[in-house]
């Protein structure tokens, strides 16, 4: 009874050396990645705050697009996505407003269904 202990030990610390651990990875970032990043959180909220407009939640359903899974693909946008899309928010005349931003997530959302990325409109087939 004795040996078989010592087998079965033997066997379950042989395994446990074989299990492999997640290695945690820690790296300095530069103060303009720091910058970057918080921009992209500044330029995410100003999305998702626009996105609460009633205006604009009108104009997305008679696109089809649920004002929910706008906020969700828009926190799921890559910052340079992000940024790209506030900027083209920036170049708009003033009284374009509402109606030119439903209209430009409109284009990014069959953007990424053709990309494959979302799958919002059934009528956008993905590229693949």
């Amino acid at each position: 009874m004795n040996k078989a202990k010592r087998i079965v030990a033997s066997v379950l610390v042989m395994m446990l050396g074989l299990i492999q651990l997640p290695v945690a990875h820690a790296a300095v970032i530069t103060t303009d990645q720091a910058i970057q990043a918080q921009q992209g959180d500044i330029d995410r909220t100003r999305l998702l705050s626009l996105l609460e407009k009633e205006e604009l939640q009108q104009q997305l359903t008679a696109y089809g697009v649920d004002a929910a899974l706008a906020a969700e693909r828009i926190q799921s946008m890559s910052d340079a996505e992000v940024a790209m899309l506030n900027a083209k928010l920036d170049e708009m005349p003033a009284g374009e407003g509402i109606l030119g931003l439903a209209a430009l997530f409109f284009i990014v959302f069959i953007i990424t269904d053709a990309l494959g990325a979302t799958d919002v409109f059934t009528f956008v087939k993905p590229i693949r």
